[in-house]
């Protein structure tokens, strides 16, 4: 069992429509590129990264460098994360 402190750190990383809709994308996409999800989700790769940024921070998304791309995956906790927000 997650302490208060911990699901605290997951429920504030995806306190966000957007950060909701990313992890709901990649959970579809595994290894989806940042570029690729700004125009799924039509918004500016800017605002993807530092959305992207706080949800790795959170726990919820591992990020993988392969050259000048970045593939995104759920974490393990990213994984549960999304199986909640669907039940919810």
């Amino acid at each position: 069992m997650k302490t208060a402190k911990q699901l605290e750190r997951y429920f504030k990383g995806a306190a966000n429509h957007r950060r909701l809709d990313i992890l709901h994308l990649i959970s579809k996409n595994d290894g989806i590129t940042l570029a690729k999800i700004a125009e799924i989700l039509d918004c500016n790769i800017k605002t993807i990264s530092e959305h992207t940024r706080r949800l790795m921070q959170a726990g919820l998304l591992n990020k993988k460098y392969q050259g000048r791309e970045v593939a995104h995956s759920l974490s393990p906790y990213g994984k549960r994360f999304v199986d909640f927000t669907k039940t919810f």
